[in-house]
């Protein structure tokens, strides 16, 4: 009885069609969550378009302490100045960065500039005095002496590299007796909470090598606590951080809000100071851009402090195509062309795969006659119809699939592109013909719209030259695609500037080697 089934002639064929039918639906299906995806895609990212809210869902109020007594000094390098008053560090500003991206000779970019927000970095003792946020120091440049009524000397010395900001404290212990000192250090910032779709904003917490995050929202509705060994914690905007590491063991780190305000702190074990010895306990600060290569350098002071760039899914993409975008930038000075010319060596470097993509296209264009035969002949044996149509399909070794397949290679680097867009710093203020930021939306929708132009166009070229009948699987696959072009110009209208570059590039790139292959194909 088998062996009369496996031999029937009418069940290979009803196989042959179930198979047929699978591969049939599974395109069908593919194509169609494809689309469904980067519609979710388009309408997350507009939910989620940058907006300043104003949450508060505390009742605890921040102790304000009145330091107008406490003179007022200031720090500064060749990257940022701020403001110094006692223990307090406030008014960053950041001057190789402009706060307006479309103007470059705006202001500086100011972290803690708000009322009420600044870095403070104290101390706690037993049973002698430390100096406190009223405490008025005398200053010598950059270092701040004050003794206290027991005779113990303090001595705060500041110093800046890059973007980290050390406060070294030397406390001399004049007096018979051991003392134990405990520092602490706070970041107080403004509920200013701003959002970027795809990019992870909110807390950062090193704990014990390990990451932790809470979002805005979370922040906004409870606190967070956590003890390590060593680490550091504090506050990342998209572009913009500001982060707190204490050099002592033992530490319990916060994270709360404070009525309007937001609260990141670290507390470390004190450190005893036996009659007559000198220690030296250190914090530094990070007040400065989201820029991997720059957080590398400040890695010296506060360690792990670069795995606070936040590189989504495909990270394995990200990193590479911003160190490329850097080289070419460094050799074109100029972003957007940098982007050009990352895209044509993608395209080159996929040049075998897509070369067979278009041969087995054109393959299919030229088997539309003998497939609208077959299905003329077998219009009332569905089953026999598809059977013959895979058979073709194998003698000239082609596949519904294969035209889609240089689209499906680039998902990943597209995303990876648009995350690179997002979290370089450079980006934000690089300027391009008429657009002044490639990581923001195209002002004038004149990229979207020439990257749905090209897209129709790329697509034109690629359908198949004889209508096939609408049961066809490459008929529908045709009819589903020829809504791509308009729905990527009104998802891309919002996205980055450089993103949308990348794939008008990549559209007129692609038609160019059509067009090449075509003429090779013909000869």
């Amino acid at each position: 009885m088998v062996k009369y089934i496996n031999n029937n002639s009418g069940f290979q064929q009803w196989n042959a069609a179930r198979d047929a039918n699978t591969k049939k639906s599974r395109l069908g299906g593919i194509l169609w969550w494809f689309i469904l995806f980067l519609a979710a895609w388009w309408l997350l990212s507009w939910w989620m378009a940058p907006n300043n809210t104003s949450t508060v869902s505390d009742t605890t109020k921040t102790e304000m302490v009145n330091v107008s007594a406490v003179p007022v000094s200031e720090i500064s390098s060749e990257n940022l100045t701020a403001n110094v008053q006692g223990l307090r560090i406030s008014d960053v500003r950041l001057l190789k960065y402009a706060a307006d991206a479309s103007d470059d000779n705006s202001a500086p970019v100011e972290l803690l500039g708000a009322e009420n927000t600044y870095a403070l970095v104290g101390m706690i003792a037993n049973g002698t005095d430390v100096p406190t946020q009223t405490t008025i120091w005398k200053q010598n440049g950059d270092t701040y002496t004050w003794r206290n009524s027991d005779g113990i000397e303090f001595t705060r010395t500041i110093t800046i590299d890059g973007y980290v900001i050390s406060v070294a404290d030397t406390i001399k212990n004049t007096t018979g007796s051991d003392i134990a000192i405990a520092p602490y250090a706070e970041i107080i910032r403004a509920n200013d909470m701003e959002s970027s779709a795809g990019v992870y904003t909110g807390s950062v917490a090193y704990v014990n090598s390990d990451m932790e995050h809470e979002d805005w929202p979370r922040i906004a509705d409870k606190s967070f606590a956590y003890s390590t060994t060593n680490g550091y914690v504090g506050f990342v905007d998209q572009y913009w951080e500001t982060v707190l590491s204490v050099a002592s063991p033992d530490q319990t780190m916060r994270v709360r809000p404070l009525g309007d305000l937001f609260s990141a702190d670290a507390a470390a074990a004190p450190v005893n100071i036996a009659a007559g010895e000198t220690k030296t306990i250190t914090t530094n600060l990070y007040m400065g851009p989201r820029d991997h290569r720059i957080l590398q350098s400040a890695d010296t002071y506060i360690a792990g402090i670069d795995e606070t760039v936040d590189y989504g899914w495909f990270w394995f993409f990200v990193r590479p195509i911003l160190w490329l975008l850097h080289i070419l930038n460094s050799f074109v000075m100029n972003y957007g062309v940098a982007i050009i010319l990352m895209t044509l060596l993608l395209r080159l470097a996929m040049w075998p795969l897509t070369r067979k993509s278009y041969v087995s296209m054109m393959a299919m264009q030229k088997m539309q006659p003998e497939m609208a035969r077959i299905q003329k002949l077998y219009a009332n044996d569905k089953a026999r119809m598809q059977m013959e149509i895979m058979r073709l399909y194998q003698t000239h070794k082609t596949s519904p699939m294969s035209g889609c397949l240089p689209m499906l290679i680039q998902i990943p680097i597209f995303f990876a592109l648009y995350k690179a867009l997002l979290i370089s710093v450079q980006m934000r203020s690089a300027h391009f013909l008429w657009i002044s930021d490639l990581a923001s939306m195209d002002p004038y929708f004149i990229l979207p719209i020439l990257m749905g132009a090209t897209m129709w166009l790329q697509q034109h070229l690629q359908t198949a030259s004889t209508t096939a009948q609408a049961n066809d699987t490459v008929a529908q696959t045709q009819k589903m695609m020829k809504w791509m072009p308009l729905l990527f110009t009104v998802m891309f209208a919002w996205m980055p500037a450089g993103l949308v570059l990348y794939w008008t590039v990549s559209n007129i790139f692609g038609i160019g080697q059509m067009y090449y292959i075509k003429k090779i194909t013909r000869k």
